[in-house]
């Protein structure tokens, strides 16, 4: 299936993003948890995450952009995504109390609200949607997430609407063909 085409970003607004927040369900992944439980009772948990969307994350650091996950539910899957992604900002907080966790990453790198994209899906990413200087989300997004959206993906999260929208920023800061050629350069090397 051939992907739509992604919408574009306007520059200086993409120019000035310096961190990507992250929602996890939903934006990450397709929203599916599977639960269930070894022979013994130990329960386990499984999410789905999409391969382009971790190249996405890899091409935004690579370009400078911190990326971080905030979520609003403590899962081992998304700290082992993080990890493998090498994402060092990795929150989770059952209660979903997104601002205050994004608020702290916020000032302790001295960053204004312009400088944060958040992107998100449900009714627990509003409150930073509507400080955030980007706010983003992927055609699953509810509406009152879609009212607050200045950009969306055009697939759903977990299905490579974090790829579209590193994408995005890449190419309206005018370094989408640099930081791939960078990157496919670096896997040329026998």
């Amino acid at each position: 299936m051939k992907r739509p085409p992604v919408p574009s970003i306007d520059p200086e607004t993409a120019k000035t993003i310096q961190l990507l927040v992250l929602d996890v369900d939903g934006i990450l992944t397709d929203a599916g948890v599977y639960i269930g439980a070894k022979a013994q009772g130990e329960p386990q948990e499984w999410k789905r995450f999409d391969i382009q969307d971790g190249l996405g994350v890899r091409l935004l650091q690579a370009a400078g952009i911190e990326v971080a996950l905030v979520s609003g539910r403590v899962s081992q899957a998304t700290e082992v995504r993080a990890k493998e992604l090498g994402i060092q900002a990795c929150h989770q907080d059952a209660r979903a109390h997104k601002l205050s966790i994004v608020n702290a990453l916020r000032e302790a790198r001295g960053l204004p609200w312009e400088a944060i994209a958040m992107m998100g899906d449900d009714l627990p990413d509003i409150p930073v949607l509507e400080r955030a200087g980007l706010p983003m989300t992927a055609v699953n997004g509810v509406p009152e997430v879609h009212a607050i959206a200045e950009w969306c993906a055009p697939v759903p999260g977990g299905r490579g609407a974090v790829r579209c929208a590193a994408e995005a920023l890449l190419v309206a800061r005018g370094v989408w063909e640099e930081t791939v050629n960078r990157y496919l350069e670096s896997r040329r090397v026998l």
